[in-house]
């Protein structure tokens, strides 16, 4: 390992944690000044060119494949590396974020792998940043233990060999970490954060048990943000010293233009590429983004009525799972957020039914695995696996050649018949306040109507306000879509919440706050690019 020089980056405004010296070393911290002085220029330039590709769909209202790389989607000879034995069977993966207790819960949960997340379901407080590095530390070390305060229930880790394998997830390219600072007093990009603590304490000790310094990258727009990454890691495993291939990394197509680049991102990155996954929310907040000028044949109807099995979405999953087969890869499919009711069992049964048939469906597609956000769910999801996969760790080798998909089928948002419903801008705006509330309280995956909501599910809410208003939408009730309208729904809804939870929870929460903050990135001319951005900045902590 190279002897690192003292950092030149400092911790600001940041109020001391508990065991904060463990993860904020100086070696550590050298490391991630070494990434931001290589890699953060690039960052930044890929930054403008969304803008400029942005600028460039509200031009034009399409997108295509790109002729510039077509050789390469030609070339049948290349495939990403193969799979170490820890990722070779995904069958299912659970998310959540790093908390003490949902770190032990969710290495015990019988899945194949966690996605340890510092993305969309962790609100980045600096304590959420430094403690999540601490808790999975301490599971690779095996000294982490749980007891609830208000249960008095005692978790604690089973024996390493039914431990699922953790596949963490850093931060989106476009989000800064204002308590870490260089010289000039810029933010270090919290990918860097997040990726180098990561990877710099855990690397040679996670080799040791036998597996590896796994990612999952969110939001990626292009196969050049993929090639950043790929630069990344390279430098990363020849800094600590360990053999080139050993990251491995899982790219959300969770982006527009990723879905039009998708050989392409595992091109780039193939020496360190284990697949792909289909992220539902984030992707359909992401065509609202881009396509946002498009006019009615953009608009999308409320968010539950776009089901997987849409025209325009079954295109996109099928083109995943054929790309990722062809090219040696995972395909993972998507989430199942339904959070069982300890009370109400019908509930259950009939979102039970449905989380069935959606991971049937998905396995019957093709996919090696698929994502679910609660315990309870990953023997459903276990289930609809093993019915098609039995021994095998994959089903790699079926390779969809069947599937045939053009440009235009990506966006043919048209091609589902279901409208916006007044009901589905009521449900926008609840999910919009309670989720953005939790999440200025540093909670970010909430359980909201019996779902797991993260990040993702906020964005599309408030991009669906947004797109419904600026598209003059007229609901079935005869109402139009206008800002006044969002303006009378959030007010009722925060009525509503006063009179549900009470004038002193009321009083302790964010209430206010969130229903401002959603009323802004909802109603603004100017869109902004990630809800997360304004946020921030009022995100204590």
């Amino acid at each position: 390992m190279s002897a690192p020089a003292p950092s030149p980056l400092a911790i600001v405004d940041a109020e001391p944690l508990p065991r904060q010296e463990e993860v904020l070393t100086e070696a550590a911290l050298a490391f991630v000044a070494e990434l931001h002085r290589r890699f953060t220029p690039r960052r930044d330039e890929l930054l403008a060119r969304r803008a400029e590709r942005r600028a460039e769909i509200a031009r034009t209202s399409t997108l295509d494949f790109l002729p510039e790389t077509a050789a390469i989607r030609a070339d049948d000879s290349w495939k990403v590396a193969p799979s170490p034995a820890a990722l070779n069977d995904r069958r299912v993966e659970i998310t959540g974020p790093t908390d003490r207790k949902m770190t032990i819960n969710a290495l015990n949960s019988g899945a194949r792998i966690w996605l340890a997340d510092f993305e969309d379901a962790s609100a980045p407080t600096w304590e959420n940043v430094v403690l999540g590095q601490v808790n999975l530390a301490d599971a690779y070390t095996r000294n982490i233990d749980f007891t609830d305060e208000k249960s008095g229930k005692s978790y604690a880790l089973r024996p390493n060999d039914e431990l699922a394998t953790v596949v963490m997830r850093p931060r989106g390219w476009h989000l800064g970490e204002r308590h870490l600072v260089d010289e000039n007093g810029g933010q270090v990009p919290g990918a860097f954060v997040d990726f180098g603590l990561y990877f710099f304490h855990n690397a040679q000790r996670l080799l040791d048990l036998g597996k590896g310094p796994y990612f999952y990258l969110p939001k990626t727009e292009s196969h050049l943000e993929a090639r950043l990454w790929n630069d990344v890691f390279v430098f990363a495993q020849d800094y600590v010293g360990i053999p080139q291939g050993t990251i491995r990394a899982t790219v959300l197509i969770e982006t527009i233009t990723a879905a039009y680049e998708m050989e392409e991102i595992l091109y780039e990155l193939r020496d360190h590429a284990s697949g792909l996954n289909a992220g539902r929310w984030d992707y359909l907040f992401s065509i609202v983004k881009n396509f946002r000028d498009g006019g009615a044949k953009f608009v999308l109807p409320d968010r539950n009525a776009v089901t997987m099995t849409a025209p325009f979405m079954r295109a996109y999953t099928e083109l995943l799972v054929r790309t990722c087969h062809k090219r040696g890869a995972h395909a993972i499919g998507g989430m199942a957020a339904f959070i069982p009711s300890r009370r109400d069992a019908e509930v259950n049964k009939v979102a039970f039914e449905k989380v069935r048939a959606d991971k049937d469906r998905e396995a019957g597609d093709g996919f090696d695995g698929s994502w679910v956000a609660h315990p309870d769910l990953v023997p459903i999801a276990m289930e609809s696996f093993d019915k098609v996969l039995g021994d095998r760790p994959n089903q790699k080798d079926r390779l969809r050649e069947d599937v045939h998909v053009e440009a235009t089928d990506l966006i043919a948002v048209d091609s589902l018949h279901a409208k916006p419903t007044y009901n589905g801008l009521i449900n926008a705006v609840q999910v919009g306040i309670r989720y953005i509330e939790a999440w200025l309280r540093g909670l970010g995956a909430v359980a909201i109507f019996n779902l797991m909501e993260d990040a993702a599910t906020a964005e599309i809410s408030r991009s669906q306000i947004w797109q419904w208003i600026n598209a003059g939408v007229e609901f079935e009730n005869g109402e139009l879509a206008t800002p006044e309208l969002a303006r009378k729904v959030a007010a009722e809804e925060l009525s509503n919440i006063r009179a549900e939870i009470g004038e002193e929870a009321f009083a302790a929460g964010h209430w206010q706050q969130a229903h401002d903050l959603l009323l802004q990135v909802s109603l603004d001319d100017n869109y902004a690019d990630f809800l997360t951005l304004p946020a921030y900045e009022q995100l204590k902590g």
